[in-house]
């Protein structure tokens, strides 16, 4: 068993260790023929003007990008936070999409988001 002090020891090297934001919770809603409105949150504990997540996409299983929301600004004062993408076209065939969050320095990464697309 742990100590105290060790698991605080071992949460404090995770998060030093985390190179990537979390997608925590996505929320999709049908908005025409094929088309989807995403509310994406994101749990990123590095957030500062030096180094942010930086953008989130929605990908098919295959790695297909249907889209991508680009991030201008850090969020440090707002963790998690949630940042809608709307519009995106995904093809009839596909039934679930993978959300995926991005960092400034390192890409993407991270725990993604599995969702099933509403309708299908």
């Amino acid at each position: 068993m742990m100590s105290g002090t060790g698991m605080a020891s071992a949460q404090n090297k995770a998060v030093s260790e985390q190179r990537h934001p979390d997608v925590v919770a996505v929320k999709v809603a049908p908005r025409g023929a094929n088309r989807f409105d995403f509310d994406v949150t994101i749990s990123s504990r590095y957030d500062t003007p030096q180094r942010y997540a930086d953008a989130f996409r929605v990908t098919g299983k295959d790695g297909k990008v249907y889209g991508e929301r680009i991030l201008l600004h850090d969020h440090a004062d707002e963790q998690p936070f949630t940042r809608d993408l709307y519009g995106v076209t995904i093809p009839q065939q596909i039934s679930r999409v993978i959300v995926q969050g991005r960092d400034q320095k390192f890409g993407y990464g991270g725990k993604t988001f599995e969702i099933i697309l509403p309708g299908r």
